[in-house]
């Protein structure tokens, strides 16, 4: 199979329309996770008898996202194998092959942008993350609101926020250890600061939007186009949610996803 030149899903299960397309961010390096990334990728850990990959495409399938592209750069072969073997678990999934260079969030998301075909909405999540929020709400909300791009947030703390205005729009970033801020103008001091879970909703049209190329996050991308264009918060606080980042969160997440 060649991989690389892959315009059709690596596996065609079931004909049922989706009602969006989805993206599972699974090519980085996942350092945080060693020594199991040293001879694996993140995208394999398991929790509970399922790796982190199967659970999220059986997340999608959930409401009704069967169509799934998934980016690999370590240990692609690896990745790629078992979701031959599995058969997508039941998903069509096409593979966006990053062997050649790691993307990260941005540049990876750019580069998979021809498998998209103008679908919309596009779903966007980091294989490490594991959440039980209703998908169909965010859905919801986004279609409700037209923004550019919907990101899911919780009031969970961290080092590093987006914030928002009082009508919900992303306005700016801000790093509460180093004290650096980033923003669309001058920050009054009632912005709400948001933990960004890792999931994106997105439409088709941000990629002529893109400027940046080739190795980027989508972090700085959505400050750019902040200035110009609508980037709203879905808050999922009372979600269940873990980054199953470190050796020691795949115990909590066993706990927290015991099925």
């Amino acid at each position: 199979m060649n991989v690389k030149n892959l315009q059709q899903p690596t596996i065609a299960v079931k004909q049922r329309k989706s009602v969006a397309k989805g993206m599972i961010l699974a090519a980085g390096l996942g350092s945080r996770l060693k020594p199991w990334t040293d001879t694996h990728p993140k995208a394999l850990a398991v929790v509970n008898g399922k790796s982190l990959l199967q659970r999220n495409i059986e997340y999608l399938q959930k409401y009704g996202i069967e169509e799934v592209i998934v980016n690999v750069h370590h240990f692609a072969d690896q990745v790629i194998e078992l979701i031959e073997r599995n058969k997508g678990w039941g998903s069509r999934v096409t593979i966006s092959d990053e062997r050649d260079e790691l993307l990260e969030t941005g540049g990876g998301l750019l580069k998979a942008a021809p498998l998209f075909s103008d679908c919309n909405p596009i779903v966007v999540l980091n294989v490490d993350i594991l959440t039980d929020m209703n998908l169909e709400a965010i859905i919801g909300y986004h279609q409700e609101k037209k923004p550019l791009v919907t990101l899911a947030t919780t009031n969970r703390e961290t080092s590093r926020y987006f914030l928002f205005d009082e009508g919900n729009n992303l306005c700016g970033w801000r790093n509460v250890k180093t004290g650096e801020e980033k923003s669309a103008g001058q920050l009054v001091g009632s912005e709400m600061q948001k933990a960004f879970s890792g999931i994106h909703v997105i439409e088709s049209r941000i990629f002529s939007l893109i400027q940046q190329r080739g190795k980027f996050s989508m972090v700085d991308v959505y400050l750019d186009l902040m200035k110009a264009h609508t980037i709203k918060s879905f808050d999922h606080s009372e979600s269940k949610f873990i980054d199953v980042g470190k050796p020691e969160s795949i115990a909590k997440a066993e706990v927290m996803f015991a099925v």
